[in-house]
């Protein structure tokens, strides 16, 4: 039987790896076959996260990407070790909730390091000779906040908006080198970034996002599984693109 999904002995890197988003990406990965880069800043989160992953050869890397000048040396030194990376997927991320006002440069700097700086350097690194395997994918997790607005999130838009551009000029810039470059937009998921945003926000104000989803709230393996099918060669002619995962958020 064919599976078109099968990523087996391919390595794929994931950041924010440690929970949410990536933790999930992560363990689907594992499931097809893949082996798994895990990266995060906490080492004892990512102790925790490595035996969820089904298979052998998956390995931990603390690294702080809020520093990222450093990205494409460690993963030249990385890609050495694992041999060429077939997957790059840029979960790492912050939530900022900031009404105007109060909204500071420092606050700008945190959301602009992790997502624009970061997946930035990681595109870098990824694109060096010897790094990426011969048809490589790169997937960066924005936001349907990168869609569209919402008050006291003008920051967090702007910093998600910034990778859906990214990924097309990227896509047009790495196509010669057999590099695709695709975002995924998640709508509000029940991840800690969810319990983060009900504590700013409270549960009524909640609810009444939720039911702007007309399918709900998501869960990280939905997104998950978008994230799976443009790693895989089930997307291998699709480059530039942002696939909106959402529950039907921005279908309004």
């Amino acid at each position: 039987m064919i599976n078109p999904l099968d990523l087996t002995g391919r390595v794929i890197l994931v950041t924010g790896a440690s929970s949410g988003i990536g933790l999930a990406t992560s363990i689907l990965l594992s499931q097809l076959g893949a082996r798994i880069v895990l990266v995060a800043r906490n080492k004892d989160r990512l102790a925790a996260a490595l035996p969820q992953l089904e298979g052998t050869g998956h390995r931990a890397e603390s690294f702080d990407l809020a520093t990222p000048e450093g990205v494409p040396g460690w993963l030249k030194a990385l890609s050495a070790e694992t041999g060429p990376i077939s997957g790059l997927v840029h979960c790492a991320g912050a939530q900022v909730i900031r009404p105007l006002r109060v909204l500071t440069s420092q606050d700008i700097d945190v959301l602009l390091k992790l997502s624009v700086n970061a997946a930035l350097m990681l595109a870098k690194g990824f694109r060096q000779k010897g790094v990426h395997s011969a048809s490589g994918s790169i997937v960066l997790v924005s936001s349907v906040m990168g869609l569209v607005g919402a008050p006291g999130r003008s920051a967090y838009c702007a910093s998600k908006s910034a990778l859906n551009s990214m990924a097309k000029s990227l896509a047009l810039e790495l196509a010669p080198e057999g590099i695709r470059v695709n975002c995924v937009a998640p709508g509000f998921v029940r991840t800690p970034m969810l319990h983060e945003a009900e504590a700013t926000l409270g549960s009524e104000q909640l609810r009444r996002v939720e039911e702007m989803h007309p399918l709900g709230f998501g869960d990280p393996r939905d997104v998950a599984n978008a994230i799976m099918f443009l790693l895989a060669d089930t997307s291998r002619w699709i480059t530039g693109t942002t696939i909106v995962v959402d529950g039907g958020y921005t279908a309004h």
